[in-house]
């Protein structure tokens, strides 16, 4: 049963993701020829575009694709809770859906900080995907700059966003009961 849980959560945990990252993607006006973005982009079309034509969006916030976040994880809910069974309350499941939303943004922020972190050692910024993790990581990572400055060519931006994000993820979980 464990292994039937974890591949089912896994699977639409990615989903998921790809489906924030799109929204994330174009929250931040990202390059959207870069082939990380058009994965991401051709991942998820086959869902959102019917919804745009119902679901129109509020200024740069796509709630075509944030409403498929929420479904994709109340279907995850739904299907979990029939494989191990449990209830079905409606008004909790949309809470949930929107919590296990929440969680999985936080999540994905630190993934793509982190792999912004070890990129940055590796390749310098000479690649696709290390532009579109600058530019995903960059609203957040430039404020932090202006309090704390590099010191010695040592960025600590990333270190404290990724402790902010782990802050975050734990007073939800006190805060909420989740995880």
């Amino acid at each position: 049963m464990n292994a039937t849980y974890f591949l089912v959560s896994t699977l639409f945990n990615l989903y998921l993701m790809v489906v924030i990252l799109r929204l994330w993607l174009q929250l931040v006006r990202a390059d959207f020829y870069n082939p990380l973005s058009q994965f991401v982009v051709k991942a998820t079309h086959p869902l959102v575009a019917p919804m745009r034509r119902i679901i129109p969006s509020m200024g740069r916030l796509d709630t075509a694709t944030l409403l498929l976040a929420i479904i994709v994880a109340g279907l995850k809910i739904v299907t979990l809770s029939l494989l191990f069974g449990g209830n079905l309350n409606p008004l909790a499941l949309v809470i949930v859906a929107v919590m296990d939303v929440v969680k999985e943004t936080l999540s994905l922020m630190f993934w793509v900080l982190l792999l912004r972190a070890i990129l940055s050692w590796v390749s310098q910024g000479q690649t696709a995907i290390d532009y579109v993790l600058y530019q995903l990581t960059e609203p957040f990572l430039a404020p932090i700059r202006k309090v704390i400055p590099p010191i010695g060519g040592l960025d600590l931006s990333v270190l404290v966003a990724i402790i902010a994000l782990q802050f975050l993820q734990l007073l939800i979980q006190d805060t909420f009961g989740l995880y």
